[in-house]
């Protein structure tokens, strides 16, 4: 495995283009698609489930223009009880790729078109927030198998993809951030700065680190015996 700096040049300031959403909170949803909307009339959403039918709601005869679902968009269909939406090559190089790196192009643009309606592409934006696993062990009748079945694994992904690669991509993780966010992107006149993007991306790795340590944390609490046999059928 190779680990090697970017040494290709850094854009500051990225039009709002393609957007990859994928929430659980969909608070301020609407706002944000209609502000980013706003900013960039041809902006194309890529989501799956219930925030797809939400974005295409909010959309409305524009979503044969401006929305493509996951599916649609990988390929691939989403395995049973959601478990395998986002966990594809398409969606990870489109938030990884370096721009102006001519093998990432090459990749995105033609490897992974191969059998394929589609082409990847450049994220230049990922909103997404998690399964509550805090709120949901708080609960008195939470069991370690609902708290297991709420871990989001796709999501933490693709947040820390995002964030690791904050050059390209900016990664909002909170509703809280769409308001701040927009209004920085009409003073930038349509655009999100690489500092806009830098704080975002520390944000985003906040948030990840105490989401991954409140689950080893409750996990580790756990007695087997007690806690986690009893609510499985072992065979």
């Amino acid at each position: 495995m190779s680990i090697r700096e970017n040494i290709h040049q850094v854009t500051d300031i990225i039009r709002p283009e393609h957007i990859l959403v994928s929430v659980f909170d969909k608070t301020g949803l609407e706002e944000l698609v209609n502000g980013i909307l706003e900013a960039n009339p041809e902006a194309r959403f890529y989501s799956t489930g219930g925030t797809g039918r939400k974005i295409a709601e909010v959309l409305g005869a524009a979503a044969s223009k401006n929305y493509i679902s996951v599916e649609e968009f990988t390929g691939a269909p989403e395995m049973e009880g959601g478990l395998v939406k986002t966990l594809h090559p398409k969606i990870h190089a489109g938030l990884l790729a370096e721009r102006g790196n001519p093998s990432h192009e090459e990749y995105l643009f033609r490897e992974l078109s191969k059998g394929s309606r589609h082409a990847g592409v450049y994220f230049d934006v990922f909103v997404g927030n998690l399964y509550p696993f805090t709120s949901v062990i708080e609960k008195d009748d939470t069991t370690s198998e609902t708290a297991r079945v709420n871990i989001d694994i796709g999501g933490p992904a693709m947040t820390m993809a995002s964030a690791k690669n904050w050059h390209s991509v900016a990664a909002l993780t909170s509703p809280s951030q769409y308001g701040d966010f927009l209004s920085l992107l009409k003073n930038n006149g349509g655009g999100i700065s690489l500092q806009q993007r830098f704080s975002l991306a520390a944000q985003a790795m906040k948030a990840i680190g105490e989401y991954r340590t409140s689950i080893g944390s409750y996990f580790t609490g756990l007695d087997f015996c007690r806690d986690v046999r009893p609510f499985l059928k072992v065979a």
